[in-house]
Parts: structure tokens; C-alpha cells; sequence
């Protein structure tokens, strides 16, 4: 089975979709729309822990893609550009309703309901995720679901290369650790249930 970043197009194939997309190609549109969306959706979901908002900032990024797309100018980095644009358009929605409300389980299984990942992990997912930090949350999203790397992550938000890398790592063990903590528990459980 693929791993999310595995479906992750090449930074040369997205930005051969944003020159057609220049190019008034709807169907460039569509296929970025298609192999993209998980990744924009996921990053705007962190960003406004809505839903409704998430969803919103998606369908308005890839107007503002294909608004925009002439301007680009390709520099192997489609994805952090298509990243600012919803970041850009996360702001100017907290600017303009000023709320952030808690995520829920519900929308952080929305967040890979387009991949191949079976409700089960979703599940664990999910609860993994909440336990997180936001701006660990972020960092694991970009990385894990859109397939940026480290360097690109700290451009992007604005960080160093050593804290997106700490940051990661951090995460990446608190995850562990819960998923450790939860896979032990459950062998207790079970013996005791056998007992």
C-alpha cells in the first residue's frame, strides 16, 4: 500500500500543471485539484481547526491558483507556493472572523479520508493527532500528507531548519510514545481479560 507522500506528485509534474494551468488549461486544474486537495485540505485544517473553514480555504486556494498561475515562476517549489496561497487565505479569514475552534475527531478523519487508509487507522490517527501540539500537528501534516521537506517546511512557516527538525522529531516520539502507550495498555487489558 502507497504512503501518503508516496501519492505525492514531483515537484516537476506540479509545476508543469501550474504553467498549463497559465495557460487557461481547466484540465491541469482538475488533475492538481485532484492530486492535491488531501494536502491543501489537511494544511488549511490545521491551520483553522474547522471543518467548514478548511473547506473554504481549499475550494478559494485553487481559485487563487488558477487566478495566479501566470505569476508563478518555478523554482521546483509548486507546493509550498500552493501552500502560502492557503496560508495567505487562512489569515485574512482569521483576520476577518477572528475564532479558531477545536478540531474534532470528525475532521481530522475527513483530513485522510481520500487515502487508502483504513478506518481503523484513522481511528489511531486521529487520536494521535489531537495529542499533538498545533505547530507540531502542522510540521507532521506538511511533512507526512503534503510531502514537504524539512527545508521547505522552515521557509514556509517562517521557522529555522534546526526547530522544524526538532519540532518534528518531538512529535514524531510523542506519537511513538502514545502509540506504544496505547498498543501496552491494550496487551494489560487483554490479559486481565483473560485472567
Amino acid at each position: 500500500m502507497p504512503t501518503i507522500s508516496e501519492q505525492t506528485p514531483s515537484a516537476k509534474e506540479l509545476d508543469k500543471y501550474i504553467a498549463a494551468i497559465a495557460q487557461n488549461d481547466l484540465r491541469a486544474l482538475e488533475t492538481l485539484y485532484k492530486k492535491t486537495h488531501t494536502a491543501v485540505y489537511a494544511y488549511a485544517l490545521s491551520l483553522t481547526r474547522n471543518r467548514e473553514d478548511a473547506q473554504d480555504i481549499l475550494q478559494d486556494c485553487f481559485i487563487k491558483v488558477y487566478e495566479s498561475a501566470h505569476t508563478y515562476s518555478s523554482h521546483g517549489k509548486a507546493m509550498s507556493w500552493i501552500l502560502t496561497i492557503a496560508r495567505n487565505l487562512a489569515l485574512s479569514r482569521f483576520r476577518k472572523y477572528a475564532r479558531n475552534v477545536p478540531i474534532s475527531d470528525e475532521v481530522l478523519a475527513n483530513v485522510f479520508a481520500d487515502t487508502e487508509t483504513s478506518p481503523e487507522d484513522r481511528l489511531v490517527i486521529m487520536g494521535c493527532l489531537e495529542q499533538l501540539s498545533e505547530e507540531e500537528r502542522t510540521i507532521v501534516v506538511l511533512h507526512a500528507v503534503a510531502g514537504m521537506k524539512h527545508r521547505h517546511i522552515a521557509s514556509h512557516l517562517g521557522m529555522p531548519l534546526p526547530t522544524v527538525l526538532s519540532k518534528y522529531r518531538r512529535a514524531l516520539k510523542k506519537l511513538k510514545n502514545i502509540l506504544t502507550g496505547e498498543h501496552s495498555n491494550e496487551r494489560q487489558r487483554s490479559k486481565k481479560q483473560s485472567e
